[in-house]
């Protein structure tokens, strides 16, 4: 195939793969999946496997787990989700997303099989139904050494749970999805606890009271052996650093010391933290060698959070799509960056607590431009702008319908104020994965222009 030959393929997978239902569109329950496996000859239990749920800290987690076995040797295959330009970002195999070419020999062994299934079920296979069994061949296919792989939402009935992890980790846990996953902080945990495997080891980041008591009785129920936060592992101190920050872990079975994370927020001294638990239970019960963690930290990236993509004017890219996230967002900046002000570019979905995310940034956005990404999902700006108006204020909020428009004004004001009264004016854009997605595509485009 020519590589035209090979875009206009991959195209035709992908447009195939989002006529399906979308993933937004939830119907709990692992009835399809476990029927497309079971044709397919259940490949997601032919390597070991962890599996990671919870509300926030989950991706980069997930990644930081990637980098820790594949510095140790391993051949990784890791899964996760939403993506934030490709779809071949969802599967990756040794840290690289999965090639055009992988993804359509990939798609086209298992097409009759998504056919079949759809023909035998009340309703067909999602697109996050059909990315899971598209992960869980190529892996097979690779074949990989761990397959490590993100929940999408929720964790019993979410379609990665098919997989038998021997290793489970809950990051931490907050409200999201509420409509699917339940009103209260109890009921979320209670879902996200059903990845936990019989017999298997549950890494539990430090949690609220409340959740942390469902999954320890999930662990007693099923004879896992917890492994949590702030007992059998935690973060020692941690010491800002240029681009990032020092940390010191002690783990479940020794300690690493002076390890630089090139990440920003104490959030993400605790995502190390668990992901090194985590490698340390699945990889042998031992401690982990120390020049293979500080190797696999230092290569660590985490797109779209909190993600430096320019400066001169500083513009910070972050994915918080709930409270929880800006809540992380607003402790990072204001700890850890010295800006003398901040314009705040903040496009989230509607059907997320628009109010609560913009509550959060409040005390460290002073100017706010509200804005839309491509989702049919995204808010409603008439909305949008009245519900920041009543928080930040109507002088302090603009509205631009484009996405692209809004970030162009920002780093125009932004320049003008550090250009007029010397001042140190970042960019702050957040409010959903999508939004993170969209601007990095921005932004790189605009870097090739110049």
């Amino acid at each position: 195939m020519t590589s035209k030959d090979v875009a206009d393929r991959l195209d035709e997978v992908e447009k195939a793969l989002l006529n399906r239902w979308p993933e937004t569109r939830i119907a709990p329950t692992l009835d399809r999946i476990a029927a497309l496996v079971d044709a397919l000859g259940s490949p997601q239990l032919s390597y070991p496997t962890i599996h990671i749920a919870g509300t926030n800290g989950k991706t980069t987690t997930t990644r930081l787990i990637d980098s820790l076995c594949f510095q140790l040797g391993m051949r990784t295959g890791r899964f996760t989700s939403p993506h934030l330009e490709s779809f071949l970002e969802r599967i990756c195999i040794n840290g690289e997303s999965i090639s055009p070419e992988g993804m359509i020999a990939t798609y086209d062994d298992i097409g009759l099989y998504l056919d079949m299934i759809d023909s035998r079920m009340p309703n067909k296979l999602s697109f996050f139904e059909s990315m899971c069994a598209l992960a869980f061949v190529a892996f097979s296919e690779f074949p990989v050494d761990v397959g490590i792989f993100e929940c999408g939402m929720g964790g019993e009935w979410d379609s990665t749970n098919v997989i038998k992890a021997d290793v489970s980790v809950i990051t931490p846990i907050g409200f999201d999805h509420m409509e699917y996953l339940g009103d209260t902080l109890d009921k979320i945990a209670l879902t996200k606890s059903g990845i936990i495997k019989e017999s298997s080891f549950a890494v539990l980041a430090r949690q609220e009271p409340e959740v942390a008591q469902v999954l320890m009785h999930k662990c007693a129920q099923v004879d896992a052996t917890p492994i949590r936060e702030g007992i059998e592992y935690s973060v020692k101190n941690r010491a800002l650093a240029v681009g990032g920050q020092l940390i010191s872990i002690a783990g479940v079975y020794g300690e690493y010391n002076d390890l630089f994370l090139p990440l920003h927020g104490a959030h993400q001294a605790s995502n190390a933290a668990t992901a090194i638990a985590a490698v340390e239970v699945f990889a042998g019960e031992s401690k982990l060698d120390e020049g293979v963690v500080r190797e696999a930290l230092v290569n660590a990236t985490s797109p779209g959070r909190c993600e430096i993509i320019m400066r001169n004017p500083t513009v910070i890219i972050d994915a918080a799509h709930n409270p929880h996230g800006a809540q992380s967002l607003k402790r990072t900046i204001s700890e850890e960056f010295d800006f003398d002000s901040i314009i705040g570019v903040i496009a989230p979905m509607g059907d997320k607590d628009v109010d609560g995310i913009l509550e959060e940034l409040e005390s460290v956005v002073n100017r706010a431009i509200v804005s839309k990404n491509s989702s049919h999902r995204a808010a409603d700006l008439s909305e949008l702008k009245a519900s920041a108006q009543g928080i930040f204020g109507s002088e302090r909020v603009t509205a631009i319908e484009s996405l692209q428009e809004a970030l162009v004004k920002a780093i125009e004001q932004a320049k003008l104020d550090n250009g007029v009264s010397d001042s140190n004016t970042a960019v702050l854009v957040a409010g959903s994965v999508v939004t993170a997605g969209e601007a990095r595509g921005i932004f790189r485009r605009m870097k090739e222009k110049h």
